[in-house]
């Protein structure tokens, strides 16, 4: 039934929630029949990480924001993969959202590729590996704004030393940590993650990998939102989480002839929340603007 107020005669419709499409590969966003305006979550895939007392891999750069979108029409996504982990471990991989007036990229997350390496430069940085006695890589680079990312951990001397942990998009990677013996035989945790209700629920993604023990002492657990763990005495590293872009859980060094591996960085994921273009008032009541809009896209009954 149609009502009548203030001389607007409209029908009884029922208000409808934001489309909001996840993309966990790469693929087309197709925007609905009333789109004007979309909001992204974009973070690009973690790094992985190397063996012997590895740091922990970053985090994917996590960008999100705002964009004019045009009705019925396809949009560019690329879902970045996480960086291989292994022997060396290697940078994730770039997620982008290719819009109209703006093409928004999220870096990868940086690989940490072992023992005595500097940490390495990405979305968010990579902590330094063992006994290097050198500094985490930058995050947020190339720069956004607001950050993408933060840096990775330090490892502490040349001495007996673990690895720093991977940056996160909501902080930086631990610095290795001294154990009750005077040595920084425990590697860093990884930085945590930030949280998005994009979808909405709140869930926290692109936590950095935690940094590998060395000679015996403790791992760096991996930070929250998909960060993966580093290696210790009796486990394994483990991977960052599939579609959080979570940097992997660095390799450690548990004693002369027991290197363990690194493990691969997570998948990231591009989620697109899109205006309805439908009812964001009561049922029956609207203002000339709405009515100008609905009809001209075609969906005023």
């Amino acid at each position: 039934m149609a009502n009548l107020n203030g001389g607007i005669i409209g029908a009884d419709n029922t208000p409808t929630a934001n489309k909001i499409t996840t993309f966990t590969s790469s693929g087309t966003l197709s925007t609905s029949s009333a789109s004007t305006e979309a909001e992204y979550l974009v973070i690009a895939g973690g790094g992985g990480t190397g063996n012997t007392g590895a740091g922990g891999g970053g985090a994917g750069g996590y960008r999100t924001g705002t964009l004019s979108v045009r009705a019925s029409t396809g949009y560019s996504i690329t879902v970045g993969a996480g960086g291989a982990g292994g022997d060396t471990g290697s940078n994730g991989n770039n997620s982008v959202f290719t819009a109209d007036l703006a093409t928004i990229t999220s870096t990868y997350g940086a690989g940490a590729t072992g023992f005595q390496s500097a940490g390495v430069d990405g979305g968010s940085g990579s902590g330094a590996g063992a006994r290097c006695n050198d500094v985490g890589g930058d995050g947020n680079t190339p720069a956004t704004t607001p950050s993408q990312g933060n840096a990775g951990g330090d490892s502490e001397h040349t001495g007996i030393a673990a690895g720093g942990g991977g940056g996160g998009a909501g902080a930086v990677g631990g610095d290795a940590r001294d154990t009750t013996s005077g040595e920084f035989k425990d590697g860093g945790n990884g930085g945590a993650g930030t949280a998005s209700s994009i979808t909405g629920t709140s869930v926290t993604r692109a936590g950095g990998g935690g940094a590998g023990q060395d000679n015996g002492g403790e791992k760096g657990d991996g930070g929250a939102g998909g960060g993966g763990d580093g290696t210790d005495s009796s486990n394994a590293s483990t991977a960052g989480t599939a579609n959080t872009g979570g940097g992997g859980g660095g390799g450690g060094n548990p004693g002369p002839g027991n290197d363990s591996s690194g493990a691969a960085g997570g998948s990231g994921v591009v989620i697109i929340s899109e205006n309805s273009g439908g009812v964001t008032v009561a049922n029956g009541v609207w203002d000339m603007q709405a009515v100008y809009t609905y009809v001209k896209s075609g969906v005023w009954a």
